[in-house]
């Protein structure tokens, strides 16, 4: 067999135009499909060896990784989702990809053009450059996400620390909104919810807590127990005005930093960790990480995915007071196609609504269920630089990168439910005068029902 095609291919007649023809159309397939496959047959078989063996190790990482997604997923996950892992990846890419272009110009220069009918040259040299230049510009493409991703990874998630067990088989995630405006002193989050796990089926519960919370009990191994036996603001008041939960970031923040040394360290602040402690106690759940959204960075995030469909259900001022004053526009009910801006609003108007702050709420967990349905596969790589470019000042959180393959495999699993929600609002819960034993057996109901059902026999 390699004699005869060594005739054609390897020692062609020259001076047969019809043959040479044919030889270059081949020749440029066949280095298409198999680079190094031309350099066998009519070239350097050295280098016809090494490209036709890095494509065979390529091919094989590939299916390695595809089998991994599917019967390993949250290893494949860990090990892709790791800034050295991806580092690796984004050098074998480009080694590849550069690969790839001396084989493909090597492969045009076996076609010997030249030696062409003159109605061929032209179409073979261009279907030559084509198959060439397409990959290696994908190849590019590909290094830049990689290299997106793992940028994102690592300014948005802690480095180094070990992996946490589930406390009582779920993880508890603290998810606060922060809107940190020029006219605001210190952080006070706008938006505050629980997200509770089921660490195997992905199953979740979504606790959202009024800003306004009074009284507040900490968990007795809290440093704030101590300070606060009664519930927050009680027995000592604070120094933040109204004792609400918003306020107890800024209370130990700026007055009693030195409640949590270990805060920053371990990627939190004192503020952070005495909201998590609050919060805890007033949920009975314990309160594992956290993650901080910055409004500023919805909006790049929103902007990033081209905007996001939601469904209005009142007229919504956007800027202006509680008067009605300096309102810039309005938000028009039905179903709506928002940009960053106005999907930003959106979830920030309170003056708009009867229910005020209530209201609000409802329309931020309606915002992010939009935004995470747009968030499919197609849409998130077809604009991934940006999304990982709003990433880095949409996010902060302390969970460690040791978790994040674990948490995304979590998250795919989590789209196969629906989530139960439970706000803690009135008329169920004052949030000024809260029952927190009845508080506890709402939120036991709702992680139950968040929970794997026992099959029945």
């Amino acid at each position: 067999m390699s004699v005869d095609l060594e005739r054609p291919l390897r020692h062609p007649d020259s001076d047969s135009p019809p043959l040479m023809n044919k030889r270059a159309r081949w020749l440029v397939l066949l280095g298409f499909l198999l680079p190094g496959s031309a350099q066998l047959l009519a070239g350097s078989r050295r280098l016809g060896r090494f490209g036709v063996a890095a494509t065979i190790v390529l091919v094989l990482g590939l299916l390695l990784a595809l089998a991994g997604f599917l019967w390993a997923r949250e290893l494949t996950l860990t090990v892709f989702t790791n800034p050295i892992a991806l580092l690796a990846v984004q050098a074998l890419i480009v080694g590849y990809a550069v690969l790839w272009l001396v084989i493909g110009f090597d492969t045009l220069r076996l076609a010997r053009l030249v030696r062409l009918s003159p109605g061929w040259r032209v179409p073979v040299a261009m279907l030559s450059v084509l198959l060439t230049l397409v990959p290696v510009a994908g190849a590019a493409w590909a290094t830049m996400t990689v290299g997106a991703a793992r940028g994102a990874i690592s300014d948005i998630f802690g480095d180094g620390a070990p992996a946490v067990d589930p406390v009582d088989g779920r993880y508890n995630i603290l998810l606060l909104g922060a809107d940190a405006g020029e006219d605001r002193e210190g952080l006070r989050p706008d938006s505050i919810s629980l997200v509770s796990v089921d660490a195997e089926t992905g199953q979740s519960a979504i606790i959202g807590l009024p800003r306004e919370l009074e009284n507040m009990p900490f968990p007795e191994d809290s440093p704030m127990h101590e300070l606060h036996p009664s519930g927050f603001g009680i027995d000592n008041g604070c120094n933040v005005g109204n004792c609400y939960l918003n306020g107890v970031y800024a209370e130990v923040e700026f007055f009693q930093p030195e409640l949590y040394p270990d805060a920053e360290s371990s990627g939190s602040s004192p503020g952070i960790e005495a909201t998590k402690d609050a919060v805890s106690g007033a949920t009975g759940l314990e309160v594992q990480f956290f993650v901080l959204i910055d409004m500023a960075g919805f909006e790049k995030l929103i902007d990033a995915l081209g905007g996001v469909t939601v469904t209005v259900d009142e007229r919504l001022p956007i800027g202006g007071d509680q008067w009605g004053n300096g309102v810039e526009g309005y938000i028009e009910p039905g179903e709506q196609h928002l940009d960053g801006f106005d999907a930003l609003w959106f979830a920030r108007s309170r003056y708009g609504s009867a229910t005020g702050d209530y209201a609000r709420m409802e329309r931020q967990r309606q915002l992010q269920a939009a935004i995470l349905a747009q968030m499919n596969p197609g849409n998130v790589l077809l604009r991934f630089q940006e999304v990982a470019g709003a990433g880095k000042s949409l996010v902060e959180t302390d969970i460690p990168e040791s978790m994040l393959g674990r948490f995304v495999d979590l998250a795919a699993k989590a789209r196969e439910h629906t989530p139960v929600t439970l706000d803690l609002t009135p008329p169920e819960v004052d949030p000024a005068m809260p029952d927190y034993s009845e508080i506890y057996g709402m939120v036991t109901e709702a992680v139950a029902e968040a929970s794997p059902q026992p099959e029945e026999r």
